[in-house]
C-alpha cells in the first residue's frame, strides 16, 4: 500500500535552481511538527560560542568586584561631590547589579543578541547544511520561526544571566540592602528587585532592533561573521550618530538615543515616557527587519 498522499504540494527539497518543486507528501506529515523548538534549542546550547558568551557574561561581575577591590571604594567623582550610578556600585548588591547593567547595556549586551540572532540561518548556509535541512522537509517559514524564537530566547537568557550573577556576587561582597539612588533616596530590596526586572525587560526590547538587523543579515549571507559583525557595526554607527548633537530631534528616531532610558525606572517615582518612546522605536524597526528577513528568505534560491 502506498504511503503517499494523492495530492502534490510545493514543499522542499529544492530543485537545481534552489526553488521549491512539487513533490508528493508522505502520509502523516505535519509541517508544524518539523524542527521542534527543543531540538533547535539543544543544538544552539551545545555550541561553543554559546558557552563562551555565557562564561564572559558570568565573569563580568567578578571582574568588577576585583576592580573595585583594587581601586578602592568610589568617592563621588573627582571633586568628591558629584555622584553618579557608578559611584554607588558598592552600596549594596542591588546597586552592584544595576551598575553591571549600566556598563554593559551600551555594547556588551549587544554582542549576544547579534550572535544568537545573526549566527542562525547563515551558519547553516556556511556549513552547507541549509539545503539538506530544508529537504527534511522543513518549510522555510517553520525554519525561520524556530531559529528566531530560539535566538530571541537565548538573547533574553543572556540578559537575565548578567544581573542575576551580579546580584549574587554583589550581595556576597557588599551585603543585601536597599538600592541607593545617586540623586537621593533609596528603594527597598523588594522594590529594587522589581525595578531591575523592568530594566532587563526594557533592555531586551531596546535590543530587538539589533536582533532584527542580525536576523535579516543572516538570511542574506552565507557568512555568520558578516551577519553578526554587520549588526554590531551598524549598532555602533547608531551610537555615534546619537552623539552628534547637530542632528537635533532627528536623534529621537535612533534606537541608540533611548538605550539608557531605563535609568528612569530606578528613581523613587519612575518615569515611563522615555522607555515607551524607546520601546516603540525599537519594536517598529524590528518588525520591519523581521518582515524583510521572512519575505526575502521565502523567495531566496537556496543552493548551499
Amino acid at each position: 500500500m502506498s504511503t503517499l498522499t494523492e495530492r502534490a504540494e510545493p514543499v522542499e527539497p529544492t530543485g537545481p535552481t534552489g526553488r521549491a518543486e512539487p513533490v508528493e507528501v508522505a502520509a502523516g506529515y505535519r509541517a508544524g511538527r518539523t524542527l521542534p523548538l527543543r531540538v533547535e534549542l539543544v543544538r544552539q546550547l551545545k555550541r561553543r560560542r554559546t558557552l563562551v558568551m555565557g562564561a564572559i557574561l558570568a565573569a563580568l561581575p567578578f571582574v568588577l568586584v576585583v576592580a573595585f577591590a583594587i581601586g578602592g571604594t568610589p568617592d563621588g567623582g573627582p571633586d568628591g561631590n558629584r555622584v553618579n550610578l557608578m559611584d554607588t556600585a558598592t552600596a549594596s548588591g542591588a546597586n552592584f547589579a544595576a551598575v553591571n547593567l549600566f556598563v554593559s547595556a551600551g555594547f556588551l549586551l549587544v554582542i549576544p543578541v547579534a550572535l544568537f540572532c545573526g549566527d542562525t540561518v547563515a551558519s547553516e548556509a556556511g556549513w552547507s547544511s541549509l539545503r539538506y535541512l530544508l529537504a527534511a522537509p522543513v518549510p522555510r517559514m517553520r525554519l525561520l520561526w524556530s531559529k528566531l524564537i530560539v535566538g530571541l530566547g537565548m538573547s533574553l537568557a543572556a540578559m537575565v544571566l548578567l544581573p542575576v550573577v551580579a546580584l549574587a556576587v554583589g550581595t556576597a561582597a557588599y551585603g543585601w540592602g536597599p538600592l541607593q539612588i545617586p540623586t537621593g533616596g533609596a528603594l527597598d530590596p523588594g522594590t529594587a528587585a522589581q525595578r531591575l526586572v523592568v530594566v532587563v525587560a526594557y533592555i531586551f526590547v531596546s535590543q530587538l532592533v539589533t536582533a532584527g538587523l542580525a536576523f535579516w543579515l543572516s538570511t542574506r549571507t552565507d557568512a555568520p561573521l558578516g551577519a553578526v559583525g554587520g549588526a554590531v557595526g551598524l549598532t555602533i554607527v547608531g551610537n555615534v550618530l546619537d552623539a552628534v548633537t547637530a542632528l537635533g530631534d532627528w536623534r529621537h528616531f535612533l534606537p541608540a538615543h533611548w538605550q539608557f532610558a531605563w535609568a528612569d525606572a530606578v528613581q523613587p517615582t519612575p518615569e515611563w515616557s522615555g522607555m515607551i518612546q524607546g520601546a516603540s522605536v525599537s519594536v517598529t524597526y524590528a518588525l520591519v527587519l523581521f518582515a524583510l528577513a521572512f519575505r526575502g528568505f521565502v523567495r531566496k534560491d537556496v543552493v548551499s
